[in-house]
């Protein structure tokens, strides 16, 4: 009865903050919720300049193949930096009262999730006006989305767990994270490498989600449900690490100077 009251309690906590985080982070600047949508689209108008007309990658509908792309990244570049501080950035709170410290995690990937949807909303939209239309594939569109949460979940609570005993891990991260970006094909086609070479880029996890992606959303393409299940059970695997990593030093946190 009493873990089912404090079950209740946290999970209340989760969603006023998750609330009052996204209400704080609109209210910073002029235009409110709208700078969502309007970073991650500045952004991809920068790679396409880059890439798509620079450099000229000779992909078809290639602004739709690099939205497709860079969407789905910055769910987990944004969510997985974002999360790395939460438990570090709550030592006042941690201070005062107990708080499982899980939550803080918790609630950094609710918030960037929910502006993910957003603006997933919105791609759909713009695909679709340019007449790529749904298909029977968008059933598998949930396994997708699954297995990347689990990723950015496990990855989020391991470096948000790290973090405040290993500060410099936020450094690091930050470098991993942007590696990680040029090799996940965010803004080229994998299969445009040599066999070998795309074997080794498809052990990327993100590869692997993002033609996932691309397949049901531009090609009408069912996406392999095998690799997407190794993904996700992996990431569930982290999730389960990262959960025992954080209780471990659960009452050790508010102790540390940060």
């Amino acid at each position: 009865m009493r873990s089912r009251s404090a079950f209740r309690r946290h999970l209340a906590l989760v969603v006023y903050k998750t609330y009052a985080d996204l209400r704080s982070e609109s209210e910073r600047t002029y235009v409110g919720f709208l700078w969502w949508i309007a970073e991650p689209v500045i952004s991809m108008l920068v790679y396409y300049l880059v890439f798509g007309v620079l450099l000229d990658r000779g992909i078809p509908n290639y602004v739709q193949f690099l939205f497709v792309g860079l969407i789905p990244w910055r769910w987990l570049q944004t969510t997985v930096v974002h999360g790395a501080s939460s438990i570090l950035g709550a030592r006042s709170l941690m201070q005062q009262v107990y708080v499982s410290k899980l939550v803080f995690p918790v609630v950094a990937v609710l918030t960037d999730t929910f502006k993910f949807l957003v603006v997933f909303v919105l791609l759909l939209l713009f695909l679709w006006a340019t007449g790529f239309g749904v298909a029977w594939s968008y059933l598998a569109l949930p396994l997708v989305a699954v297995a990347q949460l689990a990723l950015i979940c496990g990855l989020t609570v391991i470096f948000a767990g790290i973090a405040p005993l290993f500060p410099d891990v936020r450094i690091v991260l930050d470098n991993l994270v942007r590696l990680w970006f040029f090799l996940s094909g965010v803004f080229y086609d994998v299969d445009r490498f040599s066999e070998t070479a795309s074997g080794y880029l498809r052990l990327n996890p993100m590869t692997t989600i993002l033609e996932s992606y691309r397949a049901i959303l531009l090609d009408g393409e069912w996406p392999d449900p095998a690799r997407l299940l190794v993904i996700l059970v992996g990431s569930l695997g982290l999730c389960l690490a990262g959960t025992a990593w954080v209780r471990r030093y659960e009452f050790i946190y508010p102790k540390l100077r940060f």
